[in-house]
């Protein structure tokens, strides 16, 4: 070769190519890691409407499998039993990825795009404890005043059916018979205002979480038209084509189906022989960026050899010259004359394969890369505009739960709630972090993109004395523009606030399961004290029988002596005794905890869930209304440019 490996590297236009390559390379691992986090955002967005509607049907509403005897010690006996208890506490479904009211989704998996996610572990096993607790039975419903009435079932304001796909329904049969009772009941409050009467709390509860759900849900759908255009479920790689170590060049398998293609133009039937590759009509913004990292690697390749020319075609020169100077015999000298020549033609061959490969690049990125990147800001445009309104609407959906008195709450935790609150838990981590590299990935991706643009926009030239050059092109391509804005203003977008709104929700679901945990502990500790209480009363009674029995007199007894022995008790029956009582006080104050801890674990949860549930809407609606404006403003700044380059296509013409 005559140069050193390391001296082509360092040569400033192979190492600025080396560094296009791999800014477009990081171009495309992390367009592919946003496409996954967005599909992923979209599913958790309605995973969490799913799960906050399960985990609102046992916070707040009464259910009906529940006894509503009393825990606890009945007068004149041991108190009804809590229920056998299980072993083990219940079992969470495999990364709480299970149905969640039938709706649940899971994400597509993320190893195509270099990252994994974060497995979050069940919460820690509790003491034994089932469902089974009795209660009183529940106090009617409170008053709720006209206004309130007026809010939930005017006829003239109710909202219609969510848009929803075939596996987005939820408990289909169940939400059409709850609509047609809210139905029925709104028919009934304008047939007589005479005989209208308030909703239930458990109603009020059901529409208010039933509509946050239509909220989460449609704002899910709004960014179905993203997703394909991001083409999330695309598989990016392909295996035949990994090397020994296991990397997958998948640019090679389109250079080569490329090249393939073009040698069969201007043969007959050549249609035949293409493929989605090399057809324009089916590009999508996955396949430009696979196809600009191939040509990317092509040119790396060509200015790399051409460079090793140069330099052999430079040592080639210098020897001539040596042979010109000592006076070397002709033979030598034409035969190194030839060889110059020779270096020269190729090189000269070479770079105009560079200047072909130079501009292809420039022509996918102004007429395919540009476009994709325009009809991406228009759909996030749109997105975030819907985005915005179903969060707006959560806010003012979500202030009436000021509505739900909080006393007329579920008294307990059942193992059902418990698992739905741990489920809602680690849904709402996962879409915090589903938020957070949705984010990130496309700060990534555009980051990488200018970087990329920077060094594509500098010519690549030779030192050789004929100037051989790519092609003029424009220094100020509207792509230029694009990414610059879009740029700057991500940097702009408040998304650390929406992130701390979400994971402090998480951590309000954190401590809730923590008092649910604790609760259902006491709940484990009463069932102790009773089946203590019920051991000790039955081996009291079996003691009694049997002295009663050795007390009965017989027919030669004296009943005066017989008499004095049933006043005066002897110390072992006042012993046995109060053994039974201690047992039945320690019940009594182990109840009177578990029944106090039950209305502090439920008037927490609820008195968090009203004010931290309208500031998380909140929060999200404010992060939406602000990446509506930046996409907004992002999508004029294209049209605007639009507008001037056909202005000046129209004077040129002109």
């Amino acid at each position: 070769m005559g140069c050193s490996q390391s001296k082509i590297e360092n040569e400033e236009a192979v190492s600025r190519c080396k560094d296009r390559k791999a800014f477009m390379k990081t171009a495309v691992s992390a367009r592919n890691a946003f496409a996954a986090a967005h599909i992923s955002y979209t599913m958790s967005l309605k995973n969490a409407g799913a799960a906050l509607s399960d985990f609102a049907q046992g916070e707040v509403m009464n259910p009906l499998s529940l006894s509503s005897a009393p825990v606890g010690p009945t007068p004149g006996g041991v108190g009804p039993s809590i229920g056998e208890l299980p072993s083990q506490a219940p079992p969470l479904p495999p990364a709480v990825r299970g149905s969640v009211g039938g709706r649940m989704e899971t994400t597509p998996s993320s190893s195509n795009v270099g990252t994994a996610n974060n497995v979050v572990p069940p919460p820690p096993s509790l003491p034994p404890h089932d469902d089974r607790g009795s209660r009183t039975p529940p106090p009617p419903p409170p008053e709720v005043s006209n206004q309130t009435w007026d809010y939930f079932f005017n006829t003239e304001d109710m909202p219609g059916g969510s848009l929803r796909d075939d596996d987005d329904m939820r408990g289909e049969y169940d939400r059409t018979v709850y609509h047609q009772h809210r139905a029925m009941m709104s028919s009934a409050a304008s047939a007589s205002v005479t005989t209208t009467v308030p909703p239930s709390i458990e109603m009020v509860e059901e529409m208010i979480f039933s509509d946050l759900d239509d909220c989460f849900l449609k704002a899910s759908e709004s960014a179905h038209l993203v997703s394909k255009m991001l083409e999330a479920t695309r598989l990016h790689y392909h295996s035949n084509f990994a090397d020994n170590r296991g990397h997958i060049d998948h640019s090679a398998r389109v250079m080569r189906v490329i090249t393939w293609n073009r040698s069969f133009r201007g043969l007959p039937n050549a249609e035949e022989f293409k493929d989605d590759f090399d057809s324009e009509e089916n590009e999508t913004h996955a396949t430009v960026l696979d196809k600009l990292l191939a040509w990317e690697k092509k040119l790396y390749d060509e200015v790399k050899a051409g460079e090793i020319m140069k330099f052999d075609y430079q040592r080639k020169v210098a020897l001539l010259n040596k042979q010109k100077k000592r006076g070397t015999n002709p033979e030598s000298l034409e035969k190194t004359k030839a060889a110059v020549s020779h270096l020269h033609t190729r090189y000269i061959v070479d770079m105009q394969s560079m200047d072909s490969t130079v501009s292809e690049i420039s022509r996918l990125r102004d007429e395919q890369l540009y476009p994709k990147l325009v009809a991406l800001v228009d759909g996030m445009a749109t997105m975030w505009e819907a985005m915005q309104v179903h969060h707006q609407n959560q806010v003012k959906i979500a202030s009436n739960l000021r509505l739900i008195d909080i006393s007329q709450s579920t008294k307990e935790t059942t193992d059902q709630h418990y698992k739905q609150t741990c489920q809602l838990w680690v849904i709402v981590q996962d879409w915090h972090t589903s938020f957070e590299k949705m984010v990130n990935h496309q700060k990534e991706y555009i980051k990488a993109l200018n970087s990329w643009l920077k060094l594509n926009l500098i010519p690549i030239e030779s030192s050789l004395k004929e100037k051989v050059s790519s092609p003029p092109r424009p220094q100020n391509p509207p792509i230029q523009v694009l990414l610059l804005a879009w740029h700057d203003h991500l940097d702009k977008l408040p998304d650390e606030h929406a992130k701390s709104a979400i994971h402090n929700f998480a951590a309000l679901l954190d401590t809730i399961v923590q008092q649910q945990e604790e609760e259902m502990r006491s709940r484990a500790k009463v069932e102790e004290s009773r089946r203590d209480l019920e051991k000790k009363q039955r081996h009291y009674n079996k003691w009694l029988s049997e002295y009663m029995q050795k007390k009965i007199p017989n027919d030669d007894a004296d009943p005066a002596s017989v008499g004095d022995e049933f006043v005066h008790k002897d110390e072992l029956m006042v012993e046995k005794e109060f053994v039974v009582e201690n047992a039945k006080k320690k019940l009594e104050e182990d109840t009177e905890i578990y029944e106090r801890l039950c209305t502090q674990v439920r008037e927490k949860s609820l008195a968090s869930l009203k004010t931290r549930l309208p500031e998380l809407f909140r929060t999200l609606s404010e992060f939406a209304l602000s990446a509506s404006d930046m996409y907004s403003n992002l999508k004029s700044l294209t049209h605007s440019h639009s507008s001037q380059s056909r202005k000046q296509k129209e004077t040129t013409n002109a």
